[in-house]
């Protein structure tokens, strides 16, 4: 596996536009659902890349330490680097454990407390990017609360689609939003009350596994996530097919930006479908001008 040691950082991104004063406060994105299996430690690894590709100093955290799937990302990433003697851009990365206190409002104060003492010392970070649990915990709204972008992968059927919102069985239209929605669109209001109408944070619903297919389920996953997103405000991005080449880079700490595109062997179909999907949804997010 070829690896692309030589990246040339690129500034002119709308991220580093927003933080050309050096007391501007991080872009916190925030990778969260109610669910798990539906990648969002590999998106938000690849977040983490996508910025450190383009010059900018970028900070991670781990709300979800039992599972610890990004932290173990980025120590393959650390392990694979220095065993093969290469140098490979690295987060600043913290994990928040959660707390061990028998009542409740103490160990929340504790959460709350390394929480807010992790985001000081990535205080000097353009971007901090957030991974969350895959279900509610304090620790996550706590992430949610603080999102100036806010991600929210799921695959493409019926069964993940149902943490965003109850489909009616018969109609496949929509009923209701879940609670998980309507948790993060309160939060929303919150946040535009707290700080002015226009300083809400954006949020993006990623579809993972699109089928190929134009089939009925496909037809109705589109018209349900259209109706919903502008009931409660979000937008959408296409995200990754189900590709093994994910699984494989997970094991070395890489992503699809540290696959050397030049020289040496050429890449693979899939990694050249999966580049493309990573564009994508860089684009849209504001990552226009990465190159990759």
């Amino acid at each position: 596996m070829q690896i692309d040691t030589d990246v040339k950082p690129d500034h002119q991104t709308p991220v580093a536009a927003s933080a050309t004063n050096a007391q501007a406060a991080p872009h916190i994105f925030v990778v969260g659902n109610e669910k798990g299996g539906t990648g969002k430690s590999t998106t938000s690894m690849h977040l983490i890349a996508g910025f450190l590709a383009n010059g900018h100093r970028v900070g991670s955290i781990d709300l979800d330490a039992r599972q610890g799937t990004l932290t173990r990302y980025i120590e393959n990433r650390r392990d694979f680097a220095e065993k093969n003697g290469i140098v490979l851009a690295m987060p600043d990365h913290h994990s928040v454990l959660n707390s061990r206190a028998q009542i409740k409002a103490d160990a929340e104060a504790e959460e709350a407390t390394a929480f807010d003492r992790t985001l000081r010392e990535l205080a000097d970070c353009e971007v901090i990017v957030i991974d969350t649990p895959g279900r509610d915990s304090h620790l996550s709204r706590l992430g949610h609360a603080h999102a100036d972008t806010l991600i929210t992968p799921i695959n493409d059927s019926f069964v993940d689609l149902d943490v965003l919102a109850t489909i009616d069985p018969d109609t496949l239209r929509v009923r209701r939003p879940s609670r998980y929605a309507e948790s993060v669109f309160q939060e929303k209001m919150s946040r535009a009350r707290r700080l002015g109408a226009n300083r809400t944070f954006d949020w993006i619903v990623i579809r993972n596994r699109l089928s190929q297919l134009d089939s009925r389920n496909r037809k109705a996953m589109d018209s349900a996530i259209s109706e919903l997103s502008k009931r409660i405000g979000f937008r959408t991005a296409p995200g990754f097919s189900e590709r093994v080449v994910f699984r494989e880079l997970f094991l070395e700490g890489l992503t699809l930006l540290d696959l050397k595109s030049g020289g040496g062997p050429k890449l693979s179909m899939s990694h050249l479908a999966a580049r493309q999907e990573l564009r994508d949804l860089f684009s849209t997010i504001g990552l226009k001008e990465l190159k990759i």
